[in-house]
């Protein structure tokens, strides 16, 4: 698709952000409290699995914006 400034977005990256909550921080984390939804990029972070439950892992500089209610 091209844009009225004449740029070519591919489709990928025409993807709406994920989003998930927040389970837990590191002690340096300033942008983001436990519990809080925020949003992020499709291709961002690292997943695990602990316990049978898939996390991801992210850097703060990743979280897009944080969903307020």
């Amino acid at each position: 698709e091209k844009t009225q400034g004449g740029l070519y977005i591919p489709d990928a990256a025409k993807e709406k952000p994920q989003k998930g909550k927040v389970e837990g921080i590191g002690d340096e984390v300033k942008s983001v409290k436990v519990g809080e939804v925020v949003l992020f990029d499709k291709y961002s972070g690292s997943k695990i699995t602990m316990e049978g439950t898939e996390y991801l892992i992210l850097k703060e500089e990743d979280i897009l914006g944080v969903l307020t209610a």
